[in-house]
């Protein structure tokens, strides 16, 4: 009977980490650290473990790595665009994930999750198996997104919870602050080059890091992985200006950091709170302990989110689609979990376990 282990992911926004035990084989898909207080998944007692296969590249499904050595060094899989944007450690050398049908024997179908660069979900084991949705986003304007099959059973992006809030609503309360310079921080590999492109589009003066330039480079090479008019708002990012952490503070400044906890974004971040000049716009999950946090507690920064989760309608409409069995909401904190629970017809397992 195959089974399913939340090592980490339930309950908690993350990190990211399952054990898929099926057919014999023993698989983790993901290995996350953080975001909160930099939180590594407990490895312990597990069983000897076949391969590891990553959703995509953000650090709450792959800063988990620094344990891989732990595990016995096992074979790594990612996304193309993932490997691609890996800087160092073993991830460079992963095998391809997508565009495979099997995985050590088992069946694997893999999409476009529309989340990231290269963001993928996953089904292992055919439609007696189970998906895993990673981290996954119906509304994003860039990132290439493709329908879920079946499976008996699933991994659902939950991180939201019950919210439901659209994203052209979301736009719509971001760009009403662009009266201002905004500093816009975000993972290079995710929501900063939409943002960019976006307000490129509105004629605003936009400029972005260093660290962004590279993933937009990088996308070039691998543009089946966008939407239709992704294309043309990668092309349109050639007339963003280049981000200097001392320079002047104008306009759109897309930086790298999502927390102000690191790159660009954040001397950016320490400047603005110290002299002003500049609104301070955080429009993702805000770390436990990371400066985000801090500048929103001060009111130094604002946050008003911009979607790459799933809204309730969505999720709804995914469970739909998969049609599973069993199932665990991923990502959200205990509270979101229950309502889920209470407001929904959906198979959720109880526990964070699923065995079908």
């Amino acid at each position: 009977m195959p089974e399913l282990r939340a090592i980490s992911g339930i309950g908690v926004k993350g990190p990211a980490c399952f054990l898929l035990s099926i057919d014999g084989r023993n698989l983790l898909l993901d290995l996350g650290r953080g975001p909160d207080a930099a939180r590594l998944p407990d490895l312990s007692n597990l069983p000897t473990i076949d391969a590891v296969l990553f959703s995509h590249g953000h650090v709450d499904h792959t800063g988990g790595l620094e344990q891989w050595q732990t595990l016995g060094a096992p074979p790594l899989y990612a996304p193309r665009p993932t490997i691609a944007l890996a800087e160092d450690g073993p991830l460079t050398e992963a095998a391809p994930l997508d565009g495979r049908t099997e995985i050590l024997g088992l069946p694997l179908l893999t999409g476009a999750a529309g989340h990231a660069p290269g963001a993928v979900w996953m089904r292992i084991g055919g439609e007696e198996g189970v998906l895993y949705s990673g981290d996954l986003s119906r509304e994003s304007l860039l990132y290439r997104n493709d329908p879920l099959p079946q499976a008996a059973a699933l991994v659902l992006d939950c991180a939201y919870g019950t919210a439901d809030e659209p994203l052209a609503r979301q736009i719509t309360a971001i760009e009403a602050l662009a009266d201002r310079p905004l500093l816009l921080p975000c993972p290079a590999g995710g929501r900063g080059l939409e943002i960019a492109a976006h307000f490129l589009a509105a004629g605003h003066t936009v400029r972005i890091c260093s660290a962004h330039r590279r993933v937009a480079r990088t996308l070039a090479d691998h543009s089946d992985w966008l939407t239709p008019q992704g294309q043309a708002m990668l092309d349109s990012l050639h007339r963003a200006g280049d981000l200097d952490p001392d320079g002047p503070l104008h306009g759109i400044m897309i930086a790298a950091g999502p927390n102000a906890e690191r790159g660009t974004s954040q001397p950016l971040a320490a400047r603005i709170a110290a002299s002003g000049g500049a609104r301070i716009v955080l429009t993702g999950h805000f770390a436990q302990g990371s400066p985000g946090e801090a500048l929103l507690k001060t009111g130094k920064a604002l946050f008003r989110r911009w979607n790459v989760h799933p809204t309730l309608t969505q999720a709804d409409a995914l469970v739909a689609e998969a049609a599973p069995r069993t199932m665990l909401a991923a990502f959200c904190d205990e509270a979101a979990l229950a309502d889920l629970r209470a407001g929904t017809a959906w198979p959720l397992a109880l526990g964070e376990r699923l065995a079908w």
